[in-house]
């Protein structure tokens, strides 16, 4: 459990640990696809990509897309990313970064909005876990905010106090789950989002996974 008025880091997974943008991207193509749209660069998509993820699907089509249209391209999505994530790794130095935050003496836990069965064995797979005092996925329905997933991993954390706590993620959702249960964030270019969309949040912005620890670091002392 986490050490009474320490300082806590809540990981990401997709696109800030897990460095799976072309995963991302070809699963989402592959998903306009299914509907005969013509697909994206990463570049726009880091542009454009907002949570709920139907709300960037209205943005590339002009419109929401139809209760049948989503489920298409969220199997679609789903269907294609499980094949290509085996082909994507760490992002540089997590594993460092990790056991050097847990050598001085903090806690970290790892909150992403992909499906809970299938994160635990892909974080397991980069012998990763043991770092986290949680490891938590979604559970419900995909393509919501990490929002109200956030308040339940707190709470399952005894020891851990929100104000110690520091969410790093690559999303402007990840800076949103983190005001709504009252931790700090850091929010890193190297995922979902261009710079230009993440500096809206109001929350530092690094470039690397190096200056978010450090800037956790300031924030929680």
């Amino acid at each position: 459990m986490g050490k009474q008025g320490e300082a806590h880091i809540v990981w990401d997974w997709n696109g800030t640990l897990f460095h799976d943008n072309d995963a991302i991207i070809g699963a989402t193509n592959a998903a306009f696809a299914e509907l005969g749209l013509e697909p994206i660069t990463l570049e726009r998509y880091r542009a454009m990509y907002c949570v709920p993820v139907p709300r960037f699907y209205e943005r590339l089509m002009g419109r929401l897309p139809s209760d049948s249209e989503w489920q298409i391209m969220d199997e679609a999505f789903h269907r294609h990313y499980a094949e290509h994530r085996w082909a994507c790794g760490l992002t540089a130095g997590v594993s460092a970064l990790l056991a050097g935050w847990e050598a001085a003496g903090r806690s970290q836990s790892l909150l992403s909005m992909y499906g809970h069965e299938e994160l635990v064995p892909l974080v397991r797979g980069f012998g990763i876990e043991p770092h986290f005092l949680r490891v938590d996925g979604r559970t419900g329905p995909s393509g919501g905010s990490k929002a109200e997933h956030m308040v339940r991993h707190l709470a399952a954390l005894a020891g851990v106090e929100p104000a110690r706590v520091v969410v790093i993620g690559d999303a402007l959702d990840d800076a949103t789950a983190a005001r709504h249960v009252g931790a700090g964030a850091v929010l890193y270019t190297g995922g979902s989002h261009s710079r230009a969309s993440l500096e809206g949040a109001g929350v530092p912005v690094v470039d690397s996974l190096e200056e978010a620890v450090e800037e956790a670091g300031r924030l929680a002392a």
